[in-house]
């Protein structure tokens, strides 16, 4: 495959382009009273009852008990049905139209604007693309859009879409530990149409109709009952039987529940994002591969040269800390891939830290930061370590004092912000903006995609192995390193329990508070992961031959440990000496030679 490269600059708001198409899209089509909206409602339901996720102990006919994580999937060309002249039908289509549904809301609603203003008698849809959509490169779509890949619904390296994506657990009193499975159901063949016979008139209001999604005639009362012990995973080959099983069932698990009609909205206010401020400086051109999909830069304060020299500066200032002893970048240095080379840092008192340093490069791409994910923008996440006891021990206050003090930073935000006010926050805008130009996207494996070289033979077989699921009934016998580790950035950017020996660390579930997210932690990016030992939240794996010792034989099973762990029988997915060879080849072929560099101030 082909993946030349391409610029995107922030020039004139590019982020904000984006965001004014979608909304004036939505205004245009949706605030006319000529034209009818049709809303849906969608519900997800076990044997009637309203199902959020995780939804626990959902009965089974044999007595098991299920319990679903994960529910995820796409809609597409929905088209209503009308009676017109002498009883012809006509039907209206609403073409290259995708939705995207995930099941952690107990609610989706779903907008579907400019219909005539008649009487319908019929809906369908479908879950699933058709397969010119399916084939697009999903990097051509704006992160508010349903195909985008965050989503985590996109194949990655095998293309295509996943259609619909059902995860969890099968308790049963016949085993100690649940059963994980995992079903993610693709390809063209398996695109599901949904029917559903209905009556509704769109002639003067418009209309919204509440379907309910029956989850429990998918698994255990339609056409074909789903034998999930027997069948832990399917990605929806030709023939195999638990996609057949899907296909099959989910039509008979879609029933409209209640219709309701309500006035047209008149109009729909805009009244723009709070704090956007007038541009200042010099745009900053933000480069980015081809095959990486469009970030959403901030659009309050645009990418500038001088925010990003600025930002620079004070990443490097030992002076944020208390005793000016340590920076940012102590603890993510350009040699060791923007990590530290250390199980945990060392701050200012001399003391160690409690979780290992993550690497901060591709940060333009994260939604959440910390391996807990307690902050959800770069700007807040830039002030944490400077108040941490364990880290810089600072005060903001005391920082922003010995800024305005400083001989030359009031002069470096007048260049960055347009007047001499220097704050905490903008401190923190500024180090967001020198951490969003941290990239990495020249590996040896990227110039091999981008038909530059070739991956050895060995580290060919190793991509290989990490791209294919581990399923002796179907004899895949990969190492199924690609559910969590997906697409561009080696990581789908969520929060998994990937079955470490549990220690103090509760992960997410300090910042939840949620017994479903006990030891689930971020997923780490797998660029560069030869340069950013050791591993793990805690630093526990010295190298990469321990981490694979841990999936090989290592797993320890619990409540929260992720499905596509879980779906395997034992401790782990065997791999050979051979096996894991391969894949570390493989891993090392992720690493971005700017690295290598001696230690450079950027």
């Amino acid at each position: 495959m082909r993946l030349p490269s391409k610029v995107v600059s922030s020039k004139c708001l590019v982020s904000l382009r984006y965001g004014i198409l979608f909304f004036l899209f939505v205004v245009l089509t949706s605030s006319s009273a000529a034209q009818g909206v049709l809303t849906l409602e969608i519900r997800h339901l076990w044997e009637g009852q309203i199902i959020g996720l995780p939804a626990k102990n959902l009965p089974l006919p044999n007595g098991e008990k299920l319990e679903i994580t994960r529910l995820a999937y796409l809609l597409s060309d929905p088209r209503v049905e009308s009676k017109v002249q002498n009883g012809q039908s006509t039907w209206q289509e609403r073409k290259n139209w995708q939705a995207f549904v995930n099941a952690a809301s107990d609610v989706s609603k779903i907008s579907l604007a400019g219909l005539p203003r008649r009487h319908f008698h019929s809906l369908q849809f479908f879950i699933g693309l058709d397969e010119k959509t399916n084939a697009n490169d999903p990097n051509r779509y704006p992160q508010d859009h349903p195909l985008h890949p965050k989503n985590n619904l996109h194949w990655s390296w095998q293309g295509g879409y996943i259609f619909l994506a059902v995860e969890g657990r099968l308790h049963s009193s016949n085993t100690a530990d649940p059963v994980g499975f995992s079903y993610h159901l693709g390809n063209a063949h398996n695109r599901m149409m949904v029917t559903l016979p209905t009556s509704f008139d769109l002639s003067k209001l418009d209309v919204t109709i509440t379907i309910d999604f029956n989850l429990s005639r998918l698994f255990t009362t339609g056409p074909t009952p789903l034998n999930i012990a027997d069948h832990t995973s399917t990605h929806g080959r030709k023939g195999d039987p638990t996609a057949l099983t899907l296909v099959n069932n989910i039509e008979d698990a879609f029933k409209v529940h209640w219709i309701r009609s309500h006035s047209p909205e008149s109009s729909t206010e805009f009244t723009g994002g709070k704090g956007i401020t007038g541009f200042v400086g010099t745009p900053y051109e933000f480069k980015m591969p081809k095959n990486f999909p469009i970030p959403k830069l901030p659009v309050d304060y645009p990418l500038t040269e001088e925010r990003v020299a600025l930002g620079r500066r004070l990443f490097h200032d030992p002076l944020l800390s208390r005793s000016g002893a340590i920076s940012c970048a102590s603890c993510h240095q350009w040699k060791a891939g923007l990590s530290d080379s250390r199980r945990f840092s060392l701050g200012v008192t001399g003391r160690p830290g409690k979780r290992q340093s993550m690497p901060i490069f591709n940060m333009a791409w994260k939604d959440v930061f910390f391996w807990d994910g307690r902050v959800s923008s770069l700007r807040a996440q830039a002030k944490f370590p400077i108040q941490d006891s364990l880290e810089m021990h600072e005060s903001l206050s005391n920082v922003e004092q010995k800024l305005k003090a400083h001989s030359q930073y009031p002069p470096l935000f007048d260049k960055a912000f347009g007047d001499l006010n220097i704050t905490a926050d903008r401190l923190g805008v500024a180090i967001e903006q020198f951490v969003l130009t941290l990239t990495s996207f020249d590996s040896k494996f990227d110039r091999a995609s981008r038909g530059k070289l070739k991956l050895t033979e060995e580290e060919s077989r190793g991509f290989q192995l990490f791209t294919t699921e581990y399923d002796p009934r179907r004899r895949q016998f990969g190492a199924d390193c690609f559910h969590c580790h997906s697409g561009a950035f080696f990581t789908d950017h969520e929060f998994h329990n990937n079955g470490l020996t549990p220690g103090d660390d509760p992960g997410l579930a300090g910042v939840t508070h949620l017994s479903d997210d006990l030891h689930k932690f971020a997923t780490p990016s797998l660029r560069n992961i030869a340069l950013t030992a050791p591993y793990m939240h805690d630093g526990r794996f010295e190298n990469l031959n321990q981490v694979l010792d841990h999936y090989s034989s290592g797993i320890v099973n619990s409540q929260t440990l992720d499905p596509n762990l879980a779906k395997h029988r034992g401790r782990g997915i065997p791999l050979s000496d051979d096996d894991k060879n391969a894949i570390i080849a493989f891993l090392h072929s992720l690493s971005d030679p700017q690295f290598s560099e001696i230690e450079r101030d950027r």
